[in-house]
């Protein structure tokens, strides 16, 4: 059985990270409200447990290399976040990790997209699904970002209808 705060720490990072990745490159604020939704502060103006456990995890994600940010914007978020150089390659590497077989009939670009650890990301916040969101982010938690091989675009550069394929002599 999960704790409850853990459950909530997976849900927040999945979403602080596809905020991130859906505005990458560019630098934008994030803000605690855009991650869980209004919360209400108390008669002396502080922000709930829950709140602030999300603008923690958001702070967490900078200190463990996964964000850039520039600054707080009080105790509301961070102001001109991106995914780091990290980040963004664990999220648009192939994952392992699976829960929908994707369509063979689909082109290969499709089927890479698809098999990003983002699009699991995105298909768990989707599904709403707090078992599948916490085993996405304990997976991306556990890698570390590895050089990405050439095999992994074979399919894609091999195609005619791809303008980018690579030809014989190399061009």
């Amino acid at each position: 059985m999960s704790h409850l705060h853990i459950d909530d720490f997976s849900h927040d990072v999945a979403r602080i990270l596809m905020q991130a990745y859906m505005a990458f490159p560019r630098p934008g604020a994030l803000y605690v409200e855009d991650i869980i939704g209004p919360t209400e502060v108390d008669d002396v103006g502080l922000h709930s447990s829950r709140h602030m456990a999300c603008l923690g995890a958001m702070l967490w994600l900078a200190e463990e290399g996964l964000l850039r940010y520039q600054a707080t914007i009080f105790q509301e978020g961070i102001e001109q976040s991106v995914l780091t150089n990290k980040a963004f390659v664990l999220l648009t590497a192939i994952s392992e990790l699976r829960f929908d077989n994707t369509d063979p009939s689909l082109p290969a670009t499709v089927k890479h997209e698809k098999a990003t650890l983002a699009e699991q990301f995105l298909q768990a916040i989707r599904a709403q699904d707090s078992v599948r969101t916490t085993a996405v982010v304990r997976y991306l938690l556990s890698r570390n970002p590895e050089p990405v091989q050439a095999e992994e675009f074979a399919d894609l550069l091999k195609h005619d209808d791809n303008p980018h394929a690579v030809t014989e002599d190399g061009f």
